[in-house]
């Protein structure tokens, strides 16, 4: 039935009115009086009248559905935009809260290591495979960046070693990669050693701190910094921590599983130590 009146509503529409008007125009013409005509016409038009009435109700209910659903519509695209809004709001408020992080960070490790002569430099590729562990950065030559400086994040955590210079970029030798060697110490006991890249541990992101003293005590989570041995690095850049402690197969070497502080998949922003002064 709706689907009818859905359909022949409005032709339903004009046929009640053409009958309504013939039936005031025979009550007209008579007098007021019905005749049996007339009288037979609105019996058969009141229940295609009470059909006409429902179909105008039907045709007001979806035209105010459809108003309201377009009103509907667009509180809810406002919404949508209201909210994209604050989304950003929020994701640029947590950008600037990491950097002003960041920037506390390095102003720290700066008041701590006033010897540092730093220079920033973006990530701009990494190349990390089962043979080697290495970043470029975006700052070369020109800008006094030379082979051998030490690499580290703003909070002094080392990511690496300059290892090759072009004019306006650098490779860098990651902490894990197989060239890497210079002196480690643990911060807990003092106990040294070398810190070596391993073809077998740089898949697990990891490195060694080699021929450890016969003696040496140390514990899962002791903290490793980098020793300064040789003065060609600068020593307290924070490596990593123990993660255990092994012998070789011979027998004759003590080493210590380290992990790595860095992040090296998360770097965007590094810091060259370009100059630094030998501690004593």
């Amino acid at each position: 039935m709706k689907d009818f009146l859905r359909n022949n509503g409005i032709l339903l529409l004009v046929i009640a009115l053409l009958l309504s008007i013939l039936i005031g125009l025979g009550s007209a013409l008579l007098g007021g009086r019905v005749d049996p005509l007339s009288n037979l016409m609105n019996i058969a038009a009141t229940p295609l009248r009470g059909g006409i009435a429902a179909a105008a109700d039907w045709v007001e209910g979806v035209y105010a559905y459809v108003f309201e659903y377009g009103r509907l519509q667009e509180e809810l695209d406002s919404l949508r935009s209201q909210v994209a809004e604050l989304e950003e709001q929020v994701r640029q408020g947590q950008e600037a809260s990491r950097e002003n992080e960041h920037l506390r960070e390095l102003l720290d490790l700066q008041q701590r290591r006033r010897d540092f002569t730093f220079e920033a430099a973006k990530v701009t590729a990494r190349s990390t495979s089962n043979w080697e562990s290495i970043l470029t950065i975006s700052k070369g030559s020109s800008h006094g960046v030379a082979v051998g400086n030490c690499v580290v994040t703003e909070a002094g955590v080392l990511v690496g070693v300059v290892s090759e210079v072009g004019h306006n970029w650098a490779s860098v030798s990651t902490v894990i990669n197989t060239d890497l060697e210079m002196g480690g110490v643990v911060s807990r006991t003092y106990s040294a050693g070398v810190l070596e890249g391993d073809f077998a541990l740089m898949g697990q992101g990891k490195l060694k701190l080699n021929y450890l003293p016969e003696g040496a005590q140390l514990v899962s989570g002791d903290e490793v910094l980098t020793s300064g041995r040789g003065d060609v690095y600068p020593a307290g850049l924070v490596v990593g921590t123990v993660e255990g402690v092994f012998t070789d197969p011979s027998g004759q070497i003590r080493y210590a599983v380290i992990q790595p502080d860095v992040d090296l998949g998360a770097l965007i922003e590094v810091f060259v130590i370009k100059e630094f002064e030998i501690l004593e």
